[in-house]
């Protein structure tokens, strides 16, 4: 599994405790930018700064379309500061800082203090973080977050509907209420669809549960002995175990964030995802707007969050959802339910 989907997961545990990342001064930076200008210079400039190479990296690969959409809709210019490291993402953020764009936008939850530290320095910098936010609220620093409990559901009901078992089970990094919006909206979605689905719920723990691969494949084996064939994967980079277990099991499991279909073909069902381009783009124009300073968050009404079935291109996916169109039916009648307010799915993690 990618980084990218370790941090994730991580990012629960450092809104549930207030840690952030901690920043490093002296190394040397790799700095890999990318620019667009549009003709006549006279629109606004726009700065990604990414905690990670962007590579192949879907996650980063959308917040990189979603700066590229916001400049060409402002006729404006854009950059792109790739980090690879604690010490690169500081040196980016204070290029970013000192070349002054209209708007600068990181992605991750390693970048909360810097852009505390940043804007109480420069008050007239706007920032945006993307899946993160500072602890203390600053006027030049909006957020956006996601409502991930939106499509675990739909995920979830997929697994009541293709069950044969009647038992739906999750693999969950913590036992926290941030970590729980990945496994009981998966519960709740499989009893929606199926009333008397059995489900349950194993953690991975431990001393590093969002890298312990064969832990996250003990707990999935626990599941699978006692007859659970659809399971939720929510053990960032234990998801690999996961689906290896279900793959033995001949079982049936979830992947988030990005498609995780292709790691593991004919086991992998389907996968949240978080479109970070959506929650880039509005975020931008929300700034642009006047509207600073505030948390903005992305579910499936807005668009910042969906399935890989649900979106353009299931075919090619290589995801099992793509071979059962009756359940795809089924499960955007509840998309459009949520959408449109007539069904709420709790949040876990709701105070």
């Amino acid at each position: 599994m990618s980084r990218r989907n370790r941090r994730t997961l991580q990012v629960a545990a450092a809104t549930a405790l207030l840690v952030t990342a901690a920043t490093a001064c002296n190394a040397a930076a790799k700095n890999d930018t990318a620019s667009d200008s549009a003709s006549g210079g006279s629109g606004k400039s726009f700065t990604l700064v990414t905690p990670d190479a962007v590579g192949q990296n879907e996650f980063l690969k959308l917040a990189v379309t979603g700066i590229k959409d916001a400049a060409k809709q402002h006729d404006g210019t854009q950059k792109v500061y790739e980090s690879t490291d604690t010490a690169s993402q500081q040196q980016n953020v204070q290029a970013a800082v000192d070349a002054k764009p209209d708007v600068i936008v990181l992605v991750g939850f390693e970048f909360a203090d810097l852009v505390a530290q940043q804007a109480q320095k420069n008050p007239k910098q706007q920032f945006l973080i993307i899946d993160a936010c500072t602890t203390k609220t600053y006027q030049n620093v909006s957020c956006a977050v996601f409502r991930e409990h939106e499509g675990v559901y739909l995920a979830g009901a997929e697994a009541g509907l293709l069950s044969k078992s009647g038992k739906v089970g999750a693999v969950d990094v913590l036992d926290t209420p941030q970590f729980r919006r990945y496994s009981d909206p998966f519960a709740a979605g499989a009893k929606k669809v199926a009333a008397k689905t059995q489900t349950s719920t194993r953690f991975v723990g431990g001393q590093s549960p969002f890298d312990d691969s064969a832990r996250a494949k003990e707990q999935a084996n626990t599941l699978l002995a006692k007859g659970y064939d659809q399971i939720m994967a929510a053990a960032a980079a234990g998801n690999y175990g996961v689906f290896e277990a279900a793959k033995a099991k001949g079982a049936f499991a979830y992947g988030v964030d990005v498609n995780q279909c292709p790691s593991a073909p004919g086991t992998v069902v389907d996968n949240v995802i978080k479109r970070t381009d959506i929650a880039v783009e509005k975020g931008v124009e929300s700034v642009l707007s006047g509207t600073t300073g505030t948390t903005v968050s992305y579910g499936l009404k807005e668009g910042g969050i969906s399935l890989t079935g649900l979106e353009a291109g299931v075919d090619s996916s290589k995801c099992v959802i793509a071979d059962h169109k009756d359940v795809l039916t089924k499960v955007k009648e509840l998309r459009d339910q949520i959408v449109a307010g007539k069904l709420t799915v709790d949040d876990p993690a709701a105070s």
